[in-house]
């Protein structure tokens, strides 16, 4: 978490979090941690997308002369990343080879693999969660001909790494984010809005150009996005993943403790409702 200059409880953080708005999809399922500080909090959760992907069309994808098969592994960073790939390969009527490889920034997102490809170890290969643990695996492998399947705007780290290394590689733009109509939104008013990319910020300020933060708590997974709510002049908050929170969950509750009590949280008494 983002260190602070005031004490628990005081200045702009003194005021209670009662809700919180989360720059991403609603969870397709009740299980979600979200929906447990919710509920042991007392905070209304929302959840709104601030990006909005589109796919690059196949016909404006031949143009870029990118030949699929003629690379031997394949880069995926996210999810979005892994399903235009696979809508664009069945508008090409390609197959993917047994013996391609692919590379995965994540656990999340190598499992994510399993809705197109029957996965076998020999052909797949994860990094912990960054793009830097997933270079210690790219390393092992310079004879492969890469292919980078992403959006029109993704970070440099793995081109400059990629190129600095003199590996093999292609970059190919499978889709594209563009910042969502939030204009609904211009009256109503949260006290976290919770950030997860550069892009959200910029779709904030798309939207809403004379934004002021006042008394809004921001928070930022990934030090991108934290840089980004830097550089556009707002206050960070809380920051997220750090050695005692790796998620954006873990550093919202603990924000909540440290600021507001360890025993902010609502219990069910006997009767079955909830007492502060």
């Amino acid at each position: 978490m983002a260190e602070s200059k005031d004490k628990p409880g005081t200045g702009r953080h003194a005021k209670r979090i009662s809700s919180i708005l989360v720059t991403q999809p609603k969870p397709t399922n009740d299980v979600s941690p979200y929906f447990t500080i919710a509920e042991r909090y007392g905070i209304k959760v929302d959840f709104r997308e601030f990006i909005d992907v589109q796919p690059v069309p196949y016909k404006d994808f031949r143009k870029e002369k990118v030949n699929i098969l003629e690379h031997t592994a394949v880069i995926f960073t996210s999810r979005n990343a892994v399903d235009h790939f696979f809508r664009i390969c069945q508008e090409a009527k390609l197959e993917m080879p047994a013996e391609m490889k692919y590379f995965c920034i994540s656990e999340q997102t190598a499992n994510y693999l399993q809705k197109y490809i029957v996965l076998r170890k020999r052909k797949l290969f994860v990094g912990l969660r960054t793009a830097v643990d997933l270079f210690e695996v790219i390393k092992k492998h310079k004879s492969e001909k890469f292919l980078y399947p992403c959006s029109d705007i993704r970070k440099d780290d793995i081109p400059e790494f990629m190129r600095a290394n003199s590996f093999k590689f292609t970059e190919a733009v499978i889709y594209r984010t563009v910042a969502s109509d939030l204009s609904d939104l211009s009256d109503v008013k949260y006290d976290c809005i919770a950030f997860f990319s550069p892009s959200g910020i910029s779709s904030l300020f798309i939207n809403f150009p004379d934004f002021e933060q006042n008394g809004t708590r921001i928070a930022a997974f990934g030090p991108t996005t934290a840089k980004a709510v830097l550089d556009a002049g707002l206050e960070l908050d809380i920051e997220a993943p750090h050695p005692n929170a790796p998620s954006m969950t873990g550093a919202i509750e603990a924000y909540i403790r440290h600021h507001h009590g360890p025993d902010i949280g609502k219990e069910k008494n006997k009767s079955g409702k909830q007492s502060a």
